[in-house]
């Protein structure tokens, strides 16, 4: 944790996130997570507003939502109510609202905080004509602090704005401990997909290692989230494994809960990922995990210690994997033993919640 800077004033805080703490996005799911934990923790002087830069609905609202964030920083600023603002940035639109957003920052001489969630971000860069390069190289330049969740993304960042890579800092995302006591599926061991049903989250690969394995008895599995989710059923059925598969659809945070509280595995096969945010709930929970090794997972799922990576792609790998979760609970047990010992030592929300107060406390510190 970052060494608290003395304060004497109260702390103003802006955080600019995707459709707001009640969206169903990762992101959202993550401030709304850290905004709970804040109102449970009412630490004085400490006063942080959460604020939709995109909205929930139709993306051609999203203009509205960005110009009603500025307007709601330009009337905190001009209230001496603001000195941090808090943007989290993916590529695609986001980065383009963000840098409007960081700009107006910019403009008003109100540092900021970028928080870098996208894991496709080195790739979306790459593919910028030059006048946007610049314009996003700018931006990181001159945040006041960089959150990244991973090694790997220190790494990218400090390699393409050497000059920012004192600021550059590492904060996990994190979660609450569960709210339901873990039962586990009984005699039926119950594998859990938590994400959208889309291709890059590794769905068609998961699908081919459930269907390898519909001879093996014992099992269940639930697949739940939003995206293509007749596709998949469609696919179930083509592969003879309605019965055992479920496809709930999205479910909100107490059907998570439960479907959590009742799974013994907890998979996500992605072929790109930052740091998702479902591995962290299952570690929380010590579901035995399997993962693919993108992104900064692998500073979290240590291989045969709290869980079981694969390759991202790799249809055989994950067959096996699951394979050897299903047939062998001592396994099964010790690395969600050992998994949720590390979630509770490194990716719990109370910490989460104090390291962000302790780098808006630094940003906000920083020369104008």
């Amino acid at each position: 944790m970052l060494q608290r800077a003395p304060v004497d004033r109260k702390l103003h805080v802006l955080v600019a996130t995707p459709a707001g703490v009640a969206g169903k996005g990762g992101i959202d799911r993550i401030m709304g997570a850290l905004a709970g934990e804040i109102g449970r923790q009412n630490q004085p002087g400490l006063f942080v507003r959460f604020a939709a830069s995109r909205g929930g609905g139709r993306v051609i609202l999203s203009p509205f939502f960005l110009a009603a964030f500025m307007l709601r920083l330009i009337g905190m600023k001009l209230g001496r109510r603001l000195d941090v603002v808090h943007i989290n940035l993916a590529s695609q639109a986001s980065t383009y609202r963000k840098l409007m957003i960081a700009w107006l920052c910019r403009l008003v001489g109100t540092p900021y905080v970028l928080h870098l969630h996208g894991g496709d971000y080195e790739e979306f860069w790459d593919h910028q004509p030059g006048w946007m390069s610049r314009a996003i190289y700018r931006m990181f330049d001159s945040a006041a602090r960089i959150v990244v969740l991973g090694r790997v993304w220190q790494a990218a960042i400090a390699k393409r704005v050497p000059t920012a890579a004192d600021r550059i800092l590492i904060v996990p995302n994190a979660s609450s401990r569960p709210v339901l006591p873990h039962r586990g599926g009984g005699e039926t061991v119950r594998v859990l997909f938590l994400g959208r049903l889309i291709a890059y989250k590794g769905v068609p690969q998961l699908l081919e290692a459930l269907h390898r394995l519909r001879e093996l008895p014992g099992w269940r599995a639930t697949l739940a989230g939003d995206g293509e989710v007749e596709a998949t059923a469609a696919a179930l059925a083509g592969n003879g494994l309605t019965g055992r598969v479920e496809l709930p659809g999205w479910v909100d945070a107490q059907g998570v809960a439960e479907l959590i509280a009742s799974a013994d595995i907890l998979v996500l096969p992605s072929l790109i990922e930052n740091l998702p945010l479902s591995v962290i709930e299952g570690m929380a929970a010590g579901l035995a995990v399997i993962a693919s090794r993108v992104g900064a997972v692998e500073d979290i799922v240590s291989d045969g210690n709290t869980g079981l990576l694969v390759e991202p792609g790799d249809a055989d790998g994950l067959t096996a994997a699951l394979a050897r979760l299903i047939g062998d609970p001592e396994l099964r047990r010790r690395l969600g033993k050992e998994a949720q010992s590390f979630h509770h030592a490194h990716l719990d929300l109370e910490a989460f919640a104090d390291t962000f107060r302790d780098v808006w406390e630094e940003a906000a510190l920083t020369p104008k």
